[in-house]
């Protein structure tokens, strides 16, 4: 990662403004580009990109390298020629320009992308043959994993008939036969996909702009990842888990969470030489220029909670790849640029792996006044900082920075504006000065979530780990203005973390 300071924006590409019900590859995403640019900034930090399943959640994808169809700009589309404004003006998604309803994108998105794509004659463009040979070696077993998936009512695979749940050969043939077309659509979205996504990416560069992407530590058990290579993680002879991930009691549950992500066998993934993460990680990087891996503590240790069980209570503990993994990544790949999510209840094995690694950790402030047992808070506090970390406000599972102080108890309230020094401001003043200590700190990359420069209460909050319904949906209105971008391009310049191009 580069040496200087830098800053930049925590905003998930869903939450940018859009006139068709998601934030997408569309005019506004360039434009959010150049609001960087004029800012100062360095950073645009988004969420995972993968296409999502129940919950909506992007860390519970359907594949861990297939993009999510929702952020193809169907604009780019109309301009192609393969839609018309009026069927996309008469699309239904939602009314509610500051929130995503999900439900009405799939009713209603996928339709169109149909459309799109029948009029698309694909086959015959030597671009889209080209990606195919390119990205083949996950994409085929993917568009099979989600056409027959849409065969089987949308059901999880693991419902689905024996012969093609096993992946026998005939049933593997039978449905590539039986369902070409809607193949080669799955095949068609994710060349779009990727083709708007570049396209977006190189912009960025050029602008001096470099993308955080975010990927999960596990897939999803329903996804083409386990459908495909089910000996890659812990399932039996009829591929069902044996054990699944989560995490333990603690503080912020009493019964633990129960993620459900199928677990990783290392042992086999150690004997290939870590291929499968290789590929993973290479594509990853294929795709951003930083790598935020969520959970990292994972790989120092696991918890695993017994197949079938409603809570995380009864798991345990068990030693993950460590460093044999990075190393085996560095090798093939070279150095890259990564964050590493350390979040929560940290041990000394897992500070060992992070030192060990060398990738610059996570500071969130919110955490530093957190009465809740999930750590030493004082390591959060910015004069504890050390140079090698990444400083955050808060995350896309915190709350935002004005909601969380206005919700803190009056004594930790009382210990916030101790530490800021201002014992009389009120709540807006007090997040603007833990952004501006947070910005100060020797950390030489921080990040601030979209809302918390907005100042912004809880109901643009992100996610609320552990709960279903009301999460992913926070969209931005309208673009930061002009007086907002002063304001970030003046703090980012008195901290020296602008872009000397615009400090």
């Amino acid at each position: 990662m580069n040496s200087d300071r830098m800053c930049g924006v925590l905003l998930p590409v869903s939450s940018l403004p859009s006139e068709y019900g998601i934030g997408c590859f569309s005019g506004s995403a360039y434009k959010f580009i150049d609001c960087l640019y004029e800012a100062g900034q360095r950073i645009w930090q988004i969420l995972p990109l993968g296409p999502t399943g129940y919950g909506d959640s992007p860390y519970q994808s359907f594949s861990t390298f297939a993009g999510n169809p929702y952020f193809i700009s169907l604009k780019e589309l109309i301009r192609e020629g393969v839609l018309t404004e009026e069927e996309c003006r008469e699309a239904d998604f939602g009314s509610d320009p500051g929130a995503v309803d999900y439900a009405k994108l799939y009713a209603n998105r996928y339709p169109l992308l149909r459309k799109a794509y029948e009029r698309s004659r694909i086959a015959e463009n030597p671009d889209f043959i080209r990606f195919m040979d390119r990205e083949g070696y996950w994409l085929k077993d993917y568009a099979l994993f989600m056409a027959v998936k849409g065969r089987f009512g949308n059901a999880p695979w693991s419902e689905w008939a024996e012969d093609i749940r096993l992946r026998w050969q005939n049933a593997l043939d039978y449905y590539r036969r039986e369902l070409y077309f809607d193949i080669e659509f799955q095949e068609y979205m994710q060349f779009k996909f990727y083709e708007q996504w570049n396209r977006l990416k190189e912009y960025a560069n050029q602008k001096g702009i470099l993308i955080v992407g975010d990927i999960p530590i596990y897939v999803a058990m329903d996804s083409a990842d386990a459908w495909a290579s089910p000996w890659l993680f812990r399932l039996d002879e009829n591929n069902e888990p044996i054990q699944v991930a989560g995490c333990p009691p603690d503080g912020f549950s009493a019964t633990g969470q129960l993620w459900g992500n199928p677990l990783y066998n290392w042992d086999v993934h150690r004997r290939s030489g870590y291929e499968w993460w290789i590929r993973r990680m290479e594509h990853c990087f294929a795709m951003y220029d930083i790598v935020r891996i969520d959970h990292f503590r994972g790989f120092d240790e696991f918890y695993a909670i017994p197949y079938g069980d409603d809570t995380a209570e009864n798991g345990w503990w068990e030693k993950g790849p460590g460093m044999e993994l990075f190393q085996a990544i560095a090798g093939r790949l070279g150095p890259k640029a990564i964050i590493a999510e350390d979040l929560g209840f940290i041990t000394d094995s897992v500070r060992q792996l992070v030192r060990d690694s060398g990738y610059p950790n996570m500071k969130v402030i919110q955490f530093a006044f957190d009465v809740r047992d999930t750590g030493d808070p004082g390591d959060y506090l910015p004069h504890n900082y050390d140079r090698n970390c990444a400083a955050y406000t808060g995350t896309h599972d915190n709350e935002t920075l004005y909601g969380w102080f206005l919700a803190l108890p009056e004594e930790a309230k009382a210990e916030v504006r101790a530490y800021i020094g201002r014992p009389e401001a009120d709540a807006h003043a007090v997040c603007e000065t833990l952004i501006r200590l947070v910005m100060g700190s020797v950390a030489k990359l921080c990040v601030i979530p979209m809302q918390d420069y907005l100042g912004l209460d809880n109901s643009a909050r992100m996610n609320k780990p552990s709960t279903l319904g009301n999460n992913w949906k926070w969209r931005m209105k309208t673009l930061p203005g002009g007086e907002l971008l002063a304001a970030m391009r003046e703090l980012a310049a008195v901290y020296g973390r602008a872009d000397r191009r615009k400090s």
